[in-house]
């Protein structure tokens, strides 16, 4: 009896490991199947993102210290842009002296003509602004619904080596006053 158990015992050792072997053989045939040949591939030959359009916010990539307009000497935060997803996207990472983190993407709609950014903050800030370039300045405009449907307007210009950010924020109903002006020049460290 023992040794039909010791048999058995074996049998099902040596299934398990041909079972095994086979699910390996079998997964090394399906990564063939699922990874085409460099031959099957299509290749891309334009670039995406690659029109001078998708290029107009360039001046602000960089590590920058912000400081505030009014007391150039009172340093309110870090910001660090870059491009991710093949250049198509510039994310900025905020970080504010008083603890306000956040951040930034912004990308050419080509389709629209406009500019997109879209700012997420540890506060639950939500702001999606949108624009164009022009005079100069990318100005991007739109409606922050955390602050009660307030008026936000943001404009970005290339300034002394630095950049100069300005933003906007007002009521919906004076949407011509200037109530609310905050200002802040950023420079390179």
């Amino acid at each position: 009896m023992k040794l039909i158990a010791r048999c058995f015992k074996a049998s099902i050792v040596c299934m398990l490991v041909v079972l095994f072997a086979r699910t390996e053989d079998r997964a090394a045939d399906l990564d063939s199947y699922a990874q085409p040949s460099k031959a099957a591939q299509p290749s891309n030959t334009t670039t995406p993102c690659a029109a001078s359009e998708n290029h107009q916010f360039d001046f602000w990539v960089g590590d920058w210290d912000a400081f505030d307009f009014d007391n150039p000497m009172t340093k309110v935060a870090r910001t660090r842009v870059d491009r991710i997803l093949n250049g198509c996207v510039l994310r900025e990472d905020y970080e504010g002296a008083d603890g306000h983190e956040g951040q930034s993407f912004s990308i050419y709609d080509q389709s629209r003509k406009v500019w997109h950014q879209s700012w997420v903050t540890n506060r639950g800030e939500l702001p999606i602004i949108e624009g164009k370039f022009q005079e100069n300045a990318m100005v991007l405009t739109g409606v922050d619904h955390a602050k009660g449907g307030r008026l936000v307007r943001g404009t970005w210009k290339p300034e002394n080596g630095g950049v100069r950010e300005t933003a906007v924020t007002r009521p919906m109903a004076e949407e011509h006053g200037n109530r609310g002006l905050t200002s802040c020049s950023v420079e390179r460290p």
